[in-house]
């Protein structure tokens, strides 16, 4: 090789080398407001006060969870900084919650606020302005709409397809019951009861007997439960938060009723709901879910539910492990720790939604064997799959097989 031959090929291997480097520099160093080589700071909405204040716990639960990754060293080397503010299950709180975090505190995206009401009154504004509201916890069919909304996106089943699972259940197993239906007035009590009726289709209107809605603020819904009893239901279904889940299953018993009770994934936590309202009161209650119970005799030398029991000894020890609402902190957590390192040093509001959009067959800790989280840029809904369950003695006992309650069209 000639002199000038051996300068030029060196000359291009510096310039190759230089160009990679820079490459490479560009690739690491991609940020949003939020996110620095030292920290990515994310924001989270609440209601640790007001009628859904059994909630709260989920986002200490995440808080706990995110201490614990940055004890290991955070993600990539970035810790997480977690601003979870209270909206009282307000909406209009809920607005000026998420108006904070992103103007003034600046965080990269909001992630699993909670409840239907306050993320519809913040959807808007988060998808104008182009920030993450990352898997909202509210099971609402329509934050799974990436077309309208690419910048929102839900984490656990939705009440459609939950309701759909009932339903499915009751053609098979009572199909000439006379159903009495308790639910919230607002989109999760509304988006439940079209999931059932949708499932019964033509059945719907024969079956269904008395429809009973409550606002979020009453006191009880004993009224109401009475109405349904009076109608000749003889079956009961409970679309309700938990405060509202234990009140139906405490006055079902004080009335001597015996339907068939059917009580919604969202108020069917053992220890915030079932323990309160009296284990004896909820024998042969029936529902559905897609999470380990910590506390069912089965899991005791599971390794997801060691891991688990052994980040609430060191991280959260006042952790009540009977409710799930802990385990569901948890595994939203886990989920969102998942997409955070698929982001690698590209910790912009686009490729966190882009990364969100990629799960593939992700298996959680506290998830049930074989429900497995799949997301893609047209299907905006993690968790699609249930299994039925039945409370006996001091547990749920699952029955039957994991049932796919996707809605679809």
């Amino acid at each position: 090789m000639s002199v000038t031959s051996r300068r030029l090929a060196t000359a291009a291997a510096a310039f190759a080398f230089i160009a990679a480097a820079s490459s490479s520099a560009l690739a690491q160093k991609k940020y949003d407001i939020g996110a620095t080589d030292t920290e990515i700071k994310i924001g989270g909405i609440m209601p640790y006060s007001g009628p859904a204040s059994a909630y709260g716990v989920i986002g200490k639960t995440q808080s706990a969870y995110f201490n614990k990754i940055n004890a290991e060293g955070g993600i990539n080397g970035r810790k997480i900084v977690f601003l979870s503010y209270d909206d009282g299950y307000s909406p209009p709180k809920a607005v000026e919650q998420a108006r904070k975090l992103v103007e003034s505190d600046e965080v990269l995206f909001i992630f699993n606020p909670l409840g239907t009401p306050s993320n519809s009154a913040i959807q808007k504004y988060m998808n104008a302005k182009k920030v993450p509201q990352l898997f909202v916890a509210t099971g609402a069919t329509k934050w799974n709409d990436p077309k309208d909304f690419p910048w929102t996106m839900g984490w656990q089943p939705n009440y459609q397809s939950e309701g759909r699972v009932y339903a499915k259940y009751l053609m098979k197993e009572k199909p000439a019951g006379k159903i009495g239906i308790l639910y919230q007035n607002d989109d999760f009590g509304k988006d439940m009861l079209k999931g059932l009726k949708d499932g019964l289709g033509a059945k719907a209107a024969s079956m269904i007997i008395a429809e009973e809605p409550y606002e979020v603020t009453s006191p009880t819904v004993d009224t109401q439960i009475v109405t349904l009893k009076s109608k000749g239901a003889d079956v009961f279904i409970s679309f309700t938060t938990p405060k509202f889940g234990a009140q139906s299953i405490k006055k079902v018993a004080e009335l001597g009723w015996k339907p068939l009770f059917i009580l919604n994934n969202v108020a069917s936590s053992t220890g915030s709901v079932i323990k309160p309202a009296g284990f004896d009161n909820a024998q042969g209650v029936i529902s559905a879910t897609y999470g380990k119970d910590p506390s069912d005799p089965q899991w005791k030398d599971d390794p997801g539910v060691k891991h688990f029991d052994a980040f609430l000894a060191k991280y959260f020890p006042e952790g009540n492990r009977t409710d799930s609402s802990v385990a569901y902190g948890y595994s939203s957590a886990q989920t969102l720790v998942h997409v955070l390192k698929a982001c690698g040093d590209n910790l912009t509001r686009e490729n966190i939604m882009k990364q969100a959009a990629s799960i593939k067959d992700l298996q959680l800790e506290m998830g049930l064997p074989g429900i497995k989280l799949n997301t893609s840029a047209t299907d905006f809904a993690p968790i699609e799959q249930l299994q039925m369950m039945r409370f006996k003695g001091e547990r749920w006992e699952m029955f039957g097989p994991i049932i796919s309650g996707e809605v679809t069209g």
